[in-house]
């Protein structure tokens, strides 16, 4: 399997090589990068190349590196039912970089680019409808960013007066403590029912 993943990455760099900047073969599975201004041209290349016939667009996600230029890597995962192979594709993208939407080529891209926004804010230009998909319309931020908060900017809760859900500024009910992950046994100083005996004289 590895070898016929060899030549595949082979035979899509020499074909493509306007646009793919490397690839390798990890742990079985094959990774190319692309560049952005080529992503299109590359999807299509994928899915009608007899050798390739990547016909099925499995997922879109993203990962955040902050400390990066780019700051993010959007990940494309292909199947190729024909071929047996599975590919993935990975663009890095500053954050205000403007992607172009995969819908006329893989109309299943729809709500995965729209997850893509919602999680974690990139714009993908040509979509249809280019809006939240698993957040509130009204929340704020990008949860899956690396700098979003852990409590968030806002909890909803439902309210017996007003008989509907309310939203509210995140207040914690206790200050946030530090866990130091020690046993009990190392750092604590706990008395256990009986342990005030211990000194006594019988």
């Amino acid at each position: 399997m590895s070898d016929a993943l060899e030549e595949l990455g082979t035979h899509i760099e020499l074909k493509r090589n306007d646009c793919v900047l490397g690839w390798e073969v990890i742990n079985g599975e094959l990774t190319v990068d692309v560049a952005l201004s080529g992503i299109i041209g590359l999807i299509e290349f994928l899915k009608t190349d007899p050798t390739c016939k990547f016909s099925t667009l499995v997922d879109i996600t993203a990962v955040d590196y902050p400390e990066r230029d780019k700051r993010f890597d959007v990940i494309y995962h292909f199947l190729s039912m024909y071929q047996n192979h599975r590919i993935r594709l990975r663009v890095a993208v500053r954050e205000d970089d403007l992607l172009p939407s995969l819908t006329d080529v893989h109309p299943s891209a729809n709500w995965f680019e729209r997850e893509v926004f919602d999680m974690f804010g990139l714009l993908f230009t040509g979509h249809p409808d280019l809006r939240r998909i698993l957040t509130d319309y009204g929340f704020r931020g990008h949860p899956l960013r690396k700098d979003f908060p852990t409590t968030g900017y806002t909890e909803l809760r439902y309210d017996e007066v007003e008989k509907r859900v309310v939203y509210e500024p995140v207040s914690l009910v206790q200050e946030y403590r530090q866990f130091d992950f020690m046993s009990p046994w190392e750092g604590a100083q706990y008395i256990l029912p009986g342990d005030e005996k211990e000194g006594e004289v019988k």
